[in-house]
């Protein structure tokens, strides 16, 4: 018998992009944007309280975040509902990782992680 948990039921999905006129080649700053769609999947309502990404550049480099909600919002997602946002990030190399979990509540009180795959972070036409 399979059991399917709150963290189960909420899907995220990630697009990455480079935005040229952020960054500074010469200074290797390299500034991504990033889209989240978080879809609730389950039948239970769920809140976003908190986030926690790690980023890697191409030299190891790694930045933790921490903090509360996303883009200064808390969102609450009924069964169903998908809340989307944009945020970014930079790094010091062309080509990085991010990946993370969001933490999340029942209506229950029941808190879980929502796990982020890890996804690309890449300028156009560094990688094959």
């Amino acid at each position: 018998m399979t059991t399917t948990t709150e963290r189960d039921c909420i899907e995220i999905k990630t697009v990455s992009r480079f935005i040229p006129e952020q960054s500074d080649v010469e200074a290797n700053r390299y500034v991504f944007a990033y889209h989240i769609t978080i879809r609730n999947t389950g039948n239970v309502a769920a809140q976003l309280v908190s986030r926690h990404w790690i980023i890697t550049d191409a030299e190891g480099a790694v930045q933790e975040v921490q903090g509360v909600g996303v883009v200064g919002q808390q969102p609450v997602l009924r069964p169903g509902e998908a809340f989307e946002y944009t945020s970014g990030c930079t790094i010091a190399s062309p080509v990085g990782t991010m990946k993370g979990s969001y933490q999340m509540v029942t209506d229950d009180g029941t808190g879980f992680d929502a796990p982020i795959a890890e996804f690309t972070l890449a300028m156009p036409r560094t990688l094959h």
